[in-house]
């Protein structure tokens, strides 16, 4: 059992989970390569894409990342640059910068998409359909939210 090298069954779980997790990562990276963004630049798209025409406010997209990042103005130059995103003030509130996906952001969601899904599929597919539901329930219990509604 693995678990007798750690001090704790706790150790041992924050472990596999941290270990699985950047393991995730590095595989999505990879499937990413091809289409040329980071899973960051992919979740920042993603978020922008959900959002719609109304954009997002750049804090806003802080918060809503899968993995913090605090250097977000960075990751949208990156993506501006490669015109698929666009940053305006919003009209309201000048204080605002909003964040909206171009058509070339989508056509990159829309393309990768295929491949990330079945990388999806393939990351969890040693797990019955109970079991990932299960996976799923105890992450959110764990994170003491309802991340199983997402």
């Amino acid at each position: 059992m693995p678990g007798k090298r750690y001090e704790t069954p706790q150790l041992l779980a924050f472990d596999l989970l941290l270990r699985t997790a950047l393991e995730l990562d590095l595989q999505l990276g990879q499937a990413l390569r091809p289409a040329e963004v980071t899973p960051a630049q992919y979740n920042v798209l993603r978020i922008l894409r959900n959002a719609g025409a109304d954009g997002v406010a750049c804090g806003e997209i802080a918060e809503r990342l899968v993995r913090p990042d605090p250097d977000v103005t960075r990751l949208l130059d990156r993506l501006e640059a490669r015109k698929y995103v666009t940053r305006a003030r919003d009209t309201a509130d000048r204080r605002v910068v909003l964040a909206r996906i171009t058509a070339a952001g989508l056509a990159v969601l829309a393309r990768h998409a295929p491949q990330v899904a079945a990388l999806h599929a393939a990351q969890f597919a040693r797990l019955g359909r109970a079991e990932f539901r299960a996976l799923v329930a105890l992450i959110a219990q764990l994170r003491g939210d309802d991340a199983a509604g997402a």
